[in-house]
């Protein structure tokens, strides 16, 4: 129903943020990484939404990034983690780092956020890794870390690269746009870095 909003940013709360948009102020509920990312009171800006439909209530959620609602709406598709678990992770882990932690099957970073326990939080990395095998991807597909470096070097930075282009299809992006973007970056950076400005190259095409 909603795509985004962008408006005056007209009050802010713990996990709350509201936009006006033709003098409507529609409330979304958001994750604290949101709003470190949000402008101050009374500035522009655009939240991407998510509308929950529930018998007994409609509930609006907003997020800074493209990537961050594509994270949210891949974390509420799995058993047990509803929109309040959701938030809580994204308010621990930027979106990037859960990717991350999905794709190096990291399950204890997730359990820093409320609700979520140590099986929860396999079952998170296990659901989320599980969809990257759905979508085929292929290990070293379309990489070229240089034939510069050393062989320690090449296995290092294809690892790194494989990584990341395993977070962008958990993040929602298909194994083709993922892997281009991955491709045109050095190689050599920490994954999470390789992830980041992935993000920001994909960012444009939302």
């Amino acid at each position: 129903m909603f795509y985004s909003l962008t408006g005056r940013l007209v009050h802010m709360e713990p996990g709350i943020a509201a936009v006006e948009c033709g003098g409507v102020a529609f409330r979304c509920r958001t994750s604290l990484y949101t709003q470190r990312n949000l402008p101050r009171i009374g500035e522009t800006a655009t939240l991407y939404t998510h509308l929950d439909v529930r018998e007994d209530a409609l509930d609006l959620f907003g997020f800074s990034t493209k990537g961050e609602l594509n994270c949210f709406k891949m974390l509420t598709a799995i058993s047990g983690v509803g929109p309040k678990v959701a938030l809580s992770i994204l308010s621990e882990l930027a979106p990037e780092k859960v990717a991350a932690c999905a794709a190096g099957g990291d399950s204890k970073s997730f359990t820093k956020a409320a609700g979520v326990g140590p099986k929860l939080a396999q079952r998170i990395v296990l659901e989320l890794k599980d969809k990257v095998k759905r979508m085929g991807f292929a290990p070293s597909e379309g990489f070229d870390p240089g034939a510069s470096q050393d062989a320690a070097g090449i296995v290092s930075a294809s690892q790194n690269a494989e990584q990341a282009v395993e977070a962008l299809i958990v993040l929602g992006y298909t194994q083709s746009e993922a892997a281009e973007a991955v491709a045109k970056l050095d190689a050599s950076l920490p994954t999470e870095e390789l992830i980041r400005l992935a993000l920001r190259s994909l960012a444009p095409r939302f």
